[in-house]
C-alpha cells in the first residue's frame, strides 16, 4: 500500500507519544523514519517501531530524556542524549554541528547516554542540505570479530559521509563496518536463505551460513583488516572519546531489556565554502562525476538508487509494507535479533 509522508509521520507520532514519549523526540523519530521509508531504506524505518515501544514500556528508553549539550570549544561540543531516542539526539547533534561550523568552518559533536540512531545517511544529508560535507557514525551492540580475533568484540559501527550536489540528490554514503549488516541477519532469516561463508563465524572459526546462528557466533568485518579498522576508529570516535559505552558496555536493542543501551555517536559538519566558493565546489565535484559516469558500464554514485526511490514517493506515496503499517496503527510484537 502507499501512504503520504504526513499519514505515516503522523501515525508514528500518535503511537510514540500515546506510549508516553514527548512530542519532539517522537517528531525527530518519525522525521527519520519518514526520510527512510521514502528513500528505500525500509530496514531503518517502521519496522524498528516496535522494538522501541517494547524498550520504552520496559523502561530501558527515557519517553521524556533529559537531553543537554555543552560547548566544549567554538567547534566541539558533547551531548548527553538523556538515555532517549537515538534520532533525536544524532539530529540535535549535526544540527549542532553545522551552526558552530558556520563560525568556525568544522565542527564536531559527540553524543553519549543514547540509544539506536538509524541511518546514518539522513544525518549526512542534513549537512548536505546545508551546503557542507558531513560525517556519521555510531557505536553498537558488539556482533563483530576483530579481524583475526573469534568473538564478537565490536558492532557492525555503521560509517557514512555526504557531499551537496548542485541537484540536490546529494551524495550519500552509508555502510556497516561488518561483512553483513544486522538488518541484513534478519532479512536472510525472513526469508529462510543462507548466509555465503566469509561473513559469520562460530566460535572454532568455522563459518556459519544459517543465519539464525549468527548469534551463536560473531560476524566477520568487511574486508578483513580494512573494516577491523574502520570499526575501530567508530569505536574509538563515538564510544571511547564521548564517554558512551564501549564494546559490550552497549546493550543488544533486540535482546536485552536490563539497562539502557548507551549507544554513543559521532557527527561532524565541514563548511565548503571556506576552502572555495560553493560555485566553484560544485563545478570541480560535477567535473569528478562526469569523469566518474564516462569510465564505462553503468556507474551510480552513493544516493542515487536512493533519490529515485525518493522521487518516486513524492509522486506516488511511500510504499509501505502492510504488515508494518499494521504495527505502526497497533503496536504488534518485535522481531528479536
Amino acid at each position: 500500500m502507499r501512504v503520504t509522508a504526513r499519514q505515516l509521520s503522523a501515525a508514528i507520532v500518535r503511537r510514540l507519544t500515546d506510549a508516553g514519549t514527548s512530542l519532539p523526540q517522537a517528531e525527530a523519530t518519525a522525521r527519520h523514519m519518514v526520510w527512510c521509508e521514502s528513500v528505500g531504506r525500509h530496514n531503518f524505518g517502521i519496522e524498528r517501531l516496535a522494538i522501541h515501544l517494547k524498550r520504552l514500556q520496559a523502561g530501558v528508553l527515557a519517553g521524556n530524556a533529559d537531553v543537554s549539550l555543552e560547548r566544549l570549544t567554538p567547534s566541539l561540543a558533547r551531548l548527553d542524549g538523556g538515555n532517549g531516542f537515538g534520532y533525536f539526539a544524532a539530529e540535535r547533534a549535526m544540527t549542532e554541528a553545522i551552526a558552530m561550523a558556520r563560525g568556525s568552518g568544522v565542527a564536531a559533536v559527540g553524543v553519549h547516554n543514547s540509544n539506536f540512531f538509524g541511518a546514518g545517511a539522513y544525518y549526512v544529508n542534513m549537512a548536505a542540505e546545508a551546503g557542507m560535507i558531513g560525517l556519521a557514525m555510531s557505536n553498537s551492540f558488539p556482533k563483530v570479530a576483530a579481524h583475526g580475533g573469534l568473538r564478537p568484540v565490536l558492532g557492525t559501527n555503521p560509517f557514512a559521509f555526504g557531499a551537496p550536489r548542485t541537484n540536490g540528490e546529494h551524495l550519500l554514503f552509508d555502510m556497516a563496518t561488518s561483512a553483513l549488516a544486522g538488518s541484513t541477519v534478519r532479512e536472510h532469516i525472513e526469508a529462510g536463505t543462507s548466509l555465503s561463508p566469509g561473513l559469520a563465524i562460530d566460535a572454532a572459526g568455522l563459518p556459519i551460513t544459517d543465519p539464525a546462528k549468527v548469534n551463536d557466533g560473531a560476524l566477520l568485518p568487511f574486508g578483513g583488516p580494512k573494516g577491523f579498522g574502520l570499526s575501530l576508529m567508530v569505536e574509538l570516535l563515538a564510544g571511547v572519546v564521548t564517554g558512551a559505552g564501549v564494546g559490550d558496555g552497549v546493550a543488544s536493542m533486540y535482546n536485552d531489556f536490563s539497562r539502557r543501551g548507551d549507544n554513543g555517536h559521532f557527527v561532524i559538519a565541514l563548511d565548503i565554502s571556506r576552502f572555495m566558493p560553493l560555485a566553484s565546489y560544485h563545478a570541480r565535484f560535477d567535473g569528478l562525476v562526469a569523469m566518474v559516469k564516462a569510465s564505462g558500464g553503468h556507474v551510480l554514485l552513493p544516493g542515487e538508487v536512493r533519490w529515485e526511490n525518493w522521487r518516486e514517493a513524492e509522486a506516488h506515496g511511500i510504499e509501505v509494507n502492510d504488515a508494518n503499517w499494521d504495527a505502526v496503527l497497533n503496536g504488534q510484537a518485535a522481531a528479536t535479533s
